[in-house]
């Protein structure tokens, strides 16, 4: 179905000829065209501009009144673990009790808790329960999703949460970045030898991982208590040769040399970060690695919060993501993210808009694709309810401000 959205308040975010990411001073810079029209053919937008120069009488399809309404490129959340099977709201007892993260997971929950879970759940009861987080997300305008396994922590565990990642792509219209991330812990069995799961990481997973062809990437928990600096280049060693690029977990508990490793192994991004400093800061201002920041994760659990703004004004890009798991994030609300962004780490409307969209899309290897609205790429956009001005979509935190979703050139049912 092609599609003219018409009479936009607001066009957000338009980039004729856009960078591969924005960074440093350009994230406080925003094009919008006010009073726009969008015109989107065969699911790939086609053209925009003001009203006035809208010549209607070549459109065939369906036509959109956004009148007082705004148009945004949908979201692109480039970290998730939104495959997993069951809730862990009891260690979120614990914790309000005092428990730290590190402190749980030691007494077998966390990561091992959703593993166990995972476990005695049947790969179709997996598909529904993450399907309906899939429609969750659409209605709250995601349109493209990184999932990555983890909660396996065994060979055929992991490959169940893969297949299952699989299926969303193939079933559902958003679009999904599939990542393993067998590596995420260390299972309670291998405590006192975890190179002997890093063994069966290297010599049994990663191979049918690659045989089968079920990941885009490839993903290890290099933090204090997780994988060590060593272990993980040992991983991303022998990813390399099923073409499998990283996204590293990093910095999260404390310095761990996460952020330097993945630079050296051309990581398509690095995520959490809450321990940056300026030795972390000028490894990645010689890469082409993404910084990606999950607010949701240091919100709910109660860490530090990245030094954002001196990443940006080292002239760092910056991503935001949501981290949707069920023990630090259970939360895949992007326009939370934006808005704990802006109230939490001061980061400038502007800044939360360009992170949560044109960023987010190039963690995920999809800036030719998604992120802008500009001519060729995917029709995935958002229409608000009316709304003010783009800052009001993270300054109302609490309110659901999302009319229409549109995927791939297609009108969606999805509401809240």
């Amino acid at each position: 179905m092609d599609i003219l959205i018409k009479n936009i308040k607001s066009l957000v975010n338009v980039a004729d000829h856009p960078e591969n990411w924005v960074a440093g001073d350009a994230l406080s810079q925003l094009r919008t065209i006010d009073n726009a029209y969008l015109w989107i053919e065969q699911g790939k937008i086609k053209d925009y501009g003001r009203m006035e120069q809208l010549a209607e009488n070549n459109f065939n399809g369906k036509t959109v009144d956004a009148s007082g309404r705004m148009v945004f490129p949908s979201f692109c959340d480039s970290h998730t673990h939104l495959v997993y099977a069951g809730s862990r709201e009891i260690e979120y007892g614990d914790k309000i009790r005092g428990l730290s993260y590190e402190e749980i997971a030691r007494r077998g929950g966390g990561i091992l808790n959703s593993a166990k879970l995972l476990h005695n759940t049947s790969e179709d009861s997996l598909y529904e329960q993450s399907l309906a987080r899939i429609n969750e997300i659409i209605s709250l305008g995601t349109g493209a999703v990184e999932i990555k396994s983890g909660y396996g922590l065994t060979v055929e565990d992991e490959l169940k949460m893969l297949r299952v990642i699989r299926r969303l792509k193939d079933t559902t219209p958003v679009t999904i970045r599939s990542t393993f991330l067998g590596a995420h812990s260390i299972p309670a069995e291998y405590k006192e030898d975890p190179d002997k799961y890093v063994d069966i990481v290297v010599d049994e997973m990663l191979p049918e991982v690659g045989r089968q062809k079920l990941a885009d990437y490839v993903d290890v928990f290099c933090d204090r208590g997780f994988f060590s600096v060593r272990q993980t280049d040992r991983i991303l060693n022998a990813a390399e040769r099923y073409g499998l690029q990283p996204k590293i977990h990093a910095n999260e508990l404390d310095y761990s040399g996460g952020i330097q490793v993945g630079v050296q192994h051309k990581a398509r991004s690095v995520d959490h970060l809450e321990y940056t400093g300026e030795e972390e800061i000028q490894a990645l201002l010689k890469s082409e690695t993404m910084p990606t920041l999950l607010p949701g994760a240091a919100f709910f659990l109660g860490l530090v919060d990245p030094p954002v703004r001196k990443m940006i004004q080292a002239g760092l890009p910056i991503a935001l993501a949501s981290d949707y798991n069920p023990g630090s994030s259970p939360s895949g609300n992007m326009k939370f993210i934006m808005s704990l962004g802006t109230i939490k780490m001061k980061m400038l409307p502007e800044e939360v808009i360009h992170a949560t969209t044109s960023n987010g899309a190039y963690a995920m290897g999809l800036e030719d694709q998604l992120g802008t609205i500009t001519p060729g790429k995917t029709g995935n956009v958002f229409i608000t309810k009316p709304i003010p001005t783009y800052a009001f979509m993270p300054y109302a935190y609490g309110s659901y401000l999302i009319d229409q979703v549109v995927l791939n050139g297609e009108l969606q049912d999805h509401h809240i």
